[in-house]
């Protein structure tokens, strides 16, 4: 069986618009103070928010870097406007590795290869060898995948050199949308939202009409209402052939979270206990196992 003590931990992007100091204040902590060992940065929801945090961005991966992080940028998800095809494009002079979260950038992939996001559709040993071939290093796989087609596909990366990643914390990215329902509901345009998404710190939660806690709004960005929280399934994971875990930025104490995965990791955090600290961490928030286990993407977390 595959030891869960090889599996390395991923910070994904930031999916939430946060003023500037305080992505600054989050990225410094996680530099000096996360266990991880990967981190991808920039703008994945909405393009109009990159000029708000743009320029610290280089302070941000040098800081990370100088930490022993590896890093890496992230493309837009749902590319519209020419100068965003454009910005796409312009991240690959950077040299550093460069996530795509829309294929639209594939054509200016040089030598070094690119990364894929989670909200790329690989669903099957096809799609994976086809990315494998134009030159994708790493995968995030579709959090709506169970855990017998992370097997397979995770099978078919270590057979093609790709390393495979799950969504392992956060809620989970469902959808991208050219209308901005964040900007709808406060009675604004897409246009002139007054960045009405900056009041949700982690998304604004939606409620079926009988008052049930449904989904999450993230300006464009359709999110699960449940927190994803794969921490008791550790090994399962590693026994499937996972290589890594993607830890989604939330509010909140981000920082612990990524120190139980790695203490999970390392064997030294029972999933029992692990699963206790995030429910105690937040006591008013709904955890799931996403489509990992169960028929429904909003299956409760349990641990056998």
């Amino acid at each position: 069986m595959a030891n869960e003590h090889n599996l390395q931990l991923t910070v994904g992007p930031l999916l939430f618009h946060w003023p500037q100091a305080e992505i600054v204040d989050f990225y410094a902590e996680l530099a000096d103070e996360a266990p991880v060992d990967h981190v991808v940065v920039g703008e994945v929801v909405c393009s109009k928010r990159l000029p708000f945090y743009e320029d610290a961005l280089p302070a941000i991966v040098e800081r990370l870097q100088r930490a022993g992080k590896r890093v890496s940028l992230t493309s837009l998800a749902l590319p519209t406007l020419a100068r965003e095809r454009k910005a796409a494009n312009e991240l690959f002079a950077t040299g550093l590795d460069v996530e795509l979260s829309d294929l639209s950038a594939m054509g200016a992939v040089g030598e070094g290869g690119f990364s894929v996001g989670p909200l790329i559709n690989v669903y099957n040993e096809a799609t994976l060898g086809f990315l494998a071939r134009k030159g994708a290093r790493s995968v995030c796989l579709p959090p709506e995948l169970p855990l017998a087609s992370v097997k397979a596909l995770a099978q078919a990366g270590a057979a093609l050199g790709v390393n495979v990643e799950v969504w392992g914390y956060g809620r989970a990215p469902l959808a991208i949308s050219a209308r901005c329902y964040h900007a709808r509901v406060r009675g604004l345009s897409k246009d002139s939202c007054q960045f009405a998404c900056g009041a949700d710190k982690d998304g604004l939660d939606v409620r079926t009409i009988d008052g049930r806690d449904f989904l999450t709004v993230n300006g464009v960005q359709t999110l699960s209402h449940a927190y994803v929280e794969l921490i008791g399934d550790l090994a399962q994971l590693s026994a499937a052939g996972v290589n890594s875990l993607r830890l989604s930025p939330h509010s909140g104490d981000f920082i612990a979270v990524t120190k139980d995965f790695r203490a999970a990791v390392e064997g030294r955090l029972a999933p029992q206990e692990a699963v206790a600290r995030a429910r105690s961490r937040m006591p008013g928030a709904t955890f799931s196992h996403g489509f990992l286990l169960g028929d429904y993407g909003a299956q409760p977390l349990s641990v056998a």
